[in-house]
């Protein structure tokens, strides 16, 4: 039996969320988002913000949401800064390309930029005589946490909105992966955190037990005032909405969101000490579901017998790097199976 390891939206959604589908599959509501689970969704994620007065929105998929909010937050000559191994940048397809806007890129560790990063490139780019002939940072993306599981520390968000606050463009956070940063051992920031630092933000449902969706959050309530048109010229708008709103409705009920998000952390920890105790050192310090490593070629065909995981980048000749992701659905037999599977 084959256990797997690749991502965390590989399962289908959670069983809470199957069973209010099931219970509500045959009731006739109003389409786009104007049904009454919608609304309420909408209101449970305003309070969990601790942002009343933010507006938000359901789309169906992350590169479909960065790309519509990045379209809608940029003019259009304006690109947008982010890290060098920013999803945006590496794995997306050139989305953001193809709305027009340019990808911007800042050096990275562990996937996270910095705040004095950005002023310098802001600041060299206003410098040079020339810049009304060149792409303008029109606003910066970071993910929470990062594509390599790190997670920003309070303190570095708070910088990073003070460069963006002096230069008046806005913050935008990709929360595809949204829990599990607020869950880490290491993190001391929290979800009115985000929603006070970031100008818009998204709480990623698909990687989190939703069969499928992500919630956009416009804090700034200055931004992305006619988003709704938007989304549908991005073929974004789902006619039978209520299946968005039903979901976050059931996330954001009986703290379902932060359950799911512990589940898969503790899990992730568990393979973290486990390699580590044969000697694999992580190649970064995640403390979120995503765990890296660094594995002889011969452990890695060893273990692909039976277990599934990723290469992160290309195959080296002697090592290689790989990727190990857990998720609600991760089970804590199949970590124990990993472990065992290690001893050979």
């Amino acid at each position: 039996m084959k256990i797997h390891f690749e991502t965390d939206y590989m399962a289908g959604t959670h069983p809470e969320i199957l069973q209010r589908l099931i219970e509500t599959n045959l009731e006739e509501t109003e389409g786009y988002g104007s049904d009454e689970y919608t609304k309420r969704a909408e209101d449970l994620i305003k309070k969990a913000c601790g942002k009343e007065d933010a507006r938000v929105h359901f789309l169906v998929g992350g590169t479909q949401t960065n790309s519509t909010v990045i379209d809608g937050l940029l003019a259009r000559h304006e690109g947008v800064l982010t890290a060098e191994s920013g999803h945006i940048n590496v794995h997306e397809s050139g989305a953001i390309e193809s709305c027009g806007h340019k990808v911007l890129t800042l050096p990275q560790e562990e996937g996270k930029i910095k705040a004095e990063d950005i002023e310098k490139y802001i600041s060299n780019f206003y410098a040079d005589d020339t810049y009304l002939h060149m792409v303008a940072p029109g606003m910066v993306y970071i993910s929470f946490p990062t594509e390599y599981g790190a997670v920003y520390s309070k303190k570095e968000l708070q910088n990073i909105q003070s460069v963006c606050r002096k230069w008046e463009i806005p913050l935008y956070i990709d929360g595809a992966r949204l829990g599990y940063g607020l869950v880490a051992e290491n993190s001391d920031v929290t979800l009115q955190d985000i929603a006070q630092l970031a100008d818009v933000f998204y709480i990623g449902g698909t990687k989190l037990g939703a069969l499928f969706g992500e919630a956009v959050v416009v804090s700034n309530p200055k931004l992305l005032k006619n988003f709704f048109p938007l989304i549908k010229q991005h073929g974004a708008l789902l006619a039978k909405g209520r299946l968005l709103g039903l979901q976050f409705e059931t996330l954001f009920s009986n703290n379902l969101y932060e359950r799911v998000s512990r589940h898969a952390v503790k899990m992730a920890m568990k393979i973290k000490q486990a390699f580590i105790e044969k000697g694999y050192m992580p190649i970064v310090n995640s403390t979120t579901n995503q765990q890296f490593f660094r594995l002889p070629n011969e452990v890695i065909d060893k273990l692909s017998e039976n277990v599934g995981f990723e290469y992160w980048g290309a195959r080296g000749e002697k090592e290689s790097e790989v990727r190990f992701v857990t998720s609600w659905a991760t089970k804590e037999e199949d970590v124990d199976l990993l472990i065992e599977r290690l001893n050979f």
